[in-house]
């Protein structure tokens, strides 16, 4: 084991045992987005054990919790997740695909490990603070529904994180480094049409049917492709097909959108033309169409002073001490993963592929700290109000596909303990540096306001809308 040459290292190994317990509970009582109440509670409970300052229903989000420590000074944000993904259960540390619950949810994210490692960074920070006499407060906030519910963009929106100096973060990856400040605005819009009921047979002409104006719409918005920005995305889910009587013209039915692109404004103008496409849909068919946007993401905006104080903790520290069983447990899962999972996750990286290289051994270069495909998160939204600065940790086998039954198997090993602590201490020491050092801090604000610009930030979600707190039960 490598000795720890920093103190606020000694305090994240203090808790540690505390925090890999909170880790294994949470995956043991997996929820979806916004029904997180176990979870949540849970959370809560840990932060006041440990002597947080506890305020819960953030933003009027029941399953939002944020534990604040230390007076006066600046404040250093840690965020944490902890929303499960539907459809992903399974036995912990089986490499075949064995469900816990059949067609049950998993953390096939992480999740359970970034609420968990993000808690003891902030109680590493709390207890030196408390040590040192420093004058400065620390935050864990712990955040629902990133899998679609866009919770952080609310709270964003509400100006939760608007007393905050500096946000931190991380997820759990295949390698350990900085993440890359890249990703995809997005917003998730529900088109709902209505139309006239009638014997499908009989009377058909007296119909007007909602479900071919679904239809239609799909057709209109999959003719848009080849005209929109390259990286831009858009994916459908139908939500409601009108019923199960064919001989039934639909009188209702629902699709769900999620529109992605590079920037808020590209993202504004290509939702704008998906709403007219579900207007001819319906000028088509004669029906009617109403739009419901359920969240919205920003884009990440970088930081490099951020990037480089985060890149130098993870030189120090150097990459997770996995050994011969944690590297035997992860071949077991590559093992059931195609060629292309493994050699995909190397060539993100631009790293030349390794075969019989199961689990993270070095430090990611500052320029890379990718995942592949470009996604959307709504921590996008914090780093348009705070400086924020995320880490990619080293937790399971090399390719395992995100939001996979093979990620949620290995979510209780060895090596995702492991990991989980690692990152916390490259996430305290990022916090501590930026506590200690004034002309530090200032450098951090000066390239965010210049990042950001005079427009400032621009929630994607509207005013009006309220977060789905019922979106894990939506048809």
């Amino acid at each position: 084991m490598r000795q720890n040459d920093e103190p606020i290292w000694n305090h994240v190994d203090a808790k540690r045992e505390t925090f890999v317990a909170l880790s294994d509970r949470i995956w043991g009582m997996p929820e979806l987005n916004y029904a997180e109440h176990r979870s949540a509670e849970e959370h809560r409970k840990t932060l006041e054990a440990e002597g947080f300052r506890v305020t819960t229903g953030l933003a009027g989000i029941p399953t939002a919790v944020m534990g604040e420590a230390g007076d006066e000074g600046p404040v250093i944000a840690i965020l944490g997740e902890y929303d499960a993904l539907p459809g992903l259960s399974q036995e912990a540390g089986v490499a075949e695909h064995r469900p816990v619950e059949a067609g049950g949810p998993g953390h096939g994210c992480g999740h359970n490990l970034l609420g968990s490692a993000a808690m003891l960074a902030a109680t590493a920070v709390k207890d030196w603070l408390a040590a040192h006499g420093v004058k400065g407060r620390v935050r864990y906030y712990g955040c629902p529904a990133e899998e679609g519910g866009s919770a952080k963009a609310f709270m964003a929106r509400d100006g939760i994180f608007s007393d905050v100096d500096v946000a931190i973060s991380w997820h759990p990856a295949h390698f350990s480094g900085v993440g890359k400040a890249k990703s995809l605005a997005m917003t998730i819009i529900d088109f709902a049409f209505a139309g006239r009921a009638a014997h499908a047979a009989a009377a058909p002409h007296l119909g007007r049917s909602a479900l071919d104006a679904v239809e239609l719409m799909n057709v209109g918005v999959n003719y848009m492709r080849e005209h929109m920005p390259d990286g831009a995305r858009i994916h459908y889910a139908v939500l409601d097909s009108g019923g199960i009587a064919a001989n039934v013209v639909q009188a209702h039915a629902k699709v769900r959108y999620i529109v992605r692109a590079a920037d808020i404004g590209q993202l504004k103008a290509l939702a704008e033309r998906v709403r007219k496409v579900a207007d001819g849909a319906a000028l088509m068919t004669e029906t009617r169409v109403e739009t419901t946007v359920i969240a919205g993401m920003s884009n990440l905006l970088g930081n490099r002073p951020l990037e480089r104080t985060m890149h130098e903790n993870l030189m120090r520290l150097g990459p997770p001490d996995f050994d011969a069983e944690d590297r035997a447990l992860a071949a077991q899962f590559q093992a059931t993963l195609a060629p292309e999972d493994i050699s995909s996750a190397f060539e993100a990286q631009g790293l030349p592929v390794e075969a019989g290289q199961p689990l993270c051994d070095a430090v990611l270069p500052l320029e890379r700290g990718g995942i592949g495909g470009i996604g959307s998160t709504d921590v996008g939204d914090v780093s348009w109000v705070v400086p924020t600065v995320q880490a990619w940790g080293a937790t399971l086998a090399i390719g395992t596909p995100f939001h996979s039954w093979q990620f949620t198997g290995q979510g209780k090993a060895a090596a995702a303990h492991k990991g989980l602590v690692h990152v916390a201490k490259v996430m305290a020491g990022t916090a501590v540096d930026l506590l200690r050092d004034e002309d530090l801090r200032t450098a951090v604000a000066a390239e965010f306001a210049e990042r950001r610009g005079p427009n400032g930030y621009e929630c994607p979600i509207p005013p009006e809308v309220a977060p789905a707190l019922d979106m894990s039960r939506a048809g």
